[in-house]
């Protein structure tokens, strides 16, 4: 059995989990969330726990079991305290604001850099430098921090650009250090 797929996932005591025709919601403070289980896996909901259960050992069902059993678990913990990713801007002159709904930012461009939120991402600003996006589904939410990332990678020579919080970026040597 797959290690991960064999554990059950906790429901905690302010979420609320159905399943009807291997169609999952889970219900919680913060949101809701559906996932539709697909292929040779079965969600069982037994009191305060979830258990996934696969026909047979074929690899396809094999991957789905521990596939599955993830994205329950993440869709349980979105929906009761949510996600979030933090991004640095680095640079002189790089800064950020949020104007009405949207993202604005200043990347040494000629112009600003306006990106617009889907609906179930929230953009907080607290300072020029630092972007945060939160949200209930850890899928959305690391799809929009890579999206803002995209629009200024971090460059190995200064190190300009915008990067996540914890992330190193490996610096090079300029030409004037080889000789």
């Amino acid at each position: 059995m797959s290690r991960i797929g064999k554990k059950p996932v906790t429901i905690l005591d302010k979420v609320k989990v159905t399943n009807k025709d291997n169609r999952v919601e889970v219900t919680g403070p913060k949101g809701t969330m559906t996932l539709e289980i697909q292929g040779g896996v079965k969600a069982d909901v037994n009191g305060n726990e979830i258990i996934l259960t696969r026909n047979d050992d074929t690899k396809r069902n094999k991957a789905l079991h521990g596939l599955y059993r993830s994205l329950i678990q993440n869709m349980v913990t979105g929906v009761n305290e949510g996600f979030s990713k933090k991004l640095e801007l680095v640079g002189i002159g790089y800064r950020a604001e949020i104007k009405g709904n949207n993202l604005v930012m200043m990347l040494g461009f000629s112009h600003p850099t306006v990106f617009a939120p889907p609906a179930d991402i929230v953009i907080d600003v607290p300072n020029p430098n630092t972007v945060v996006v939160n949200g209930v589904s850890k899928e959305l939410v690391g799809l929009v921090a890579a999206k803002i990332r995209s629009f200024r990678v971090p460059e190995p020579y200064k190190g300009k650009g915008i990067k996540y919080e914890k992330e190193v970026v490996r610096r090079k040597a300029g030409k004037t250090a080889a000789k």
